[in-house]
């Protein structure tokens, strides 16, 4: 039994890359299903995995969130979580495709939950825009503004983790992860060769996937004259190792485990280290053999592999935070 992993829109669906690799659910309840089909949906879900991690954009229209946070309090089902991420709208799928990756393993559902913002930081999200005029969720200099009334001008911006703005060129760069990639890539009203050309070049992209655009971008980068990409770990052994490396703890509250100082699904925060209980160590799932999908054990054939740990990231509990949803 694998734990169930959700989103809000049917567009942040990647296609699987592989046959282990389980699918997405679009909950029905987040497109305004009426709410009888919506609680048969939720249900459905639970007797089949057990707990059910519900991943969105912040951006989000709050109609949107209310909706299922409804469905899940009519249930009173204290094992479907929801994950806000501050992404733009493909960064989320990516990540939902990690996290879909991930829980063909052994991990709990409250190490799933909190892997979500763990991944985050190693997700590089961006876009190649027409124009920066309306872009008000990167600092936008008034150059940069002035330059976007030019005709033919474009602008590659990188909205996580680190916001970046450089004009596109030959010569143009964005300071990109300092290991290997995945890229994919969305064309809206205005494709760009610049991102397969150069970018790729020079983010040790492995692959390149294009996609179609998800609906909600061009309202996220303020124009539809755009193409967005997603840059992310591409391999489930260097994903597992990553999660695997960083220190579990048990929620006090639920009993989950959990990573980082809140848990993934009650929200309840961790205790100070020195007024923690003595911590229980629970049996394996039975259910969920503890090997990765391809049936290698994950110790020995990860020993060798070290976790990438760009220099703005550092896996301390104390990056690590749950919305409390």
């Amino acid at each position: 039994m694998t734990t169930a992993i959700a989103v809000t829109s049917p567009d942040l669906v990647l296609p699987s890359p592989d046959r282990h690799t389980p699918g997405a659910v679009a909950l029905r309840a987040a497109t305004g299903a009426p709410l009888a089909e919506s609680l048969e949906e939720l249900h459905g879900l639970l007797e089949q995995h057990g707990y059910v991690v519900v991943l969105y954009p912040t951006s989000a229209d709050p109609e949107t969130v209310r909706r299922v946070r409804t469905a899940r309090a009519v249930l009173e089902a204290d094992r479907i979580t929801l994950v806000g991420l501050d992404l733009p709208p493909l960064g989320v799928a990516l990540l939902t495709l990690q996290l879909r990756q991930l829980s063909s393993c052994d991990f709990t559902p409250g190490v799933l939950a909190s892997a979500a913002r763990l991944l985050a930081h190693y997700v590089h999200a961006g876009a190649v825009l027409g124009s920066v005029a309306r872009l008000d969720r990167v600092p936008v200099s008034l150059t940069s503004h002035a330059r976007s009334w030019m005709p033919g001008t474009q602008f590659a911006v990188q909205a996580h983790p680190r916001p970046q703005i450089v004009r596109v060129g030959p010569e143009a760069t964005l300071t990109g992860p300092d290991f290997a990639t995945r890229l994919f890539l969305a064309h809206g009203g205005q494709p760009s060769a610049w991102l397969g050309e150069v970018l790729a070049g020079g983010w040790q992209v492995q692959s390149v996937t294009e996609v179609p655009l998800p609906a909600d971008s061009a309202r996220w980068w303020g124009t539809a004259k755009l193409t967005e990409f997603a840059a992310g770990i591409p391999d489930i052994s260097v994903l597992y190792q990553l999660v695997s490396s960083v220190r579990r703890e048990q929620c006090h509250w639920c009993g989950l485990e959990l990573l980082g100082d809140r848990c993934g699904f009650c929200g309840s925060p961790l205790f100070p280290a020195d007024q923690r209980p003595p911590r229980t160590h629970s049996a394996p799932r039975a259910d969920v053999p503890r090997t990765l999908p391809t049936g290698r054990a994950p110790a020995p054939a990860l020993a060798p592999v070290t976790p990438p740990q760009p220099s703005h990231v550092r896996l301390t509990p104390a990056r690590l935070s749950a919305n409390g949803d």
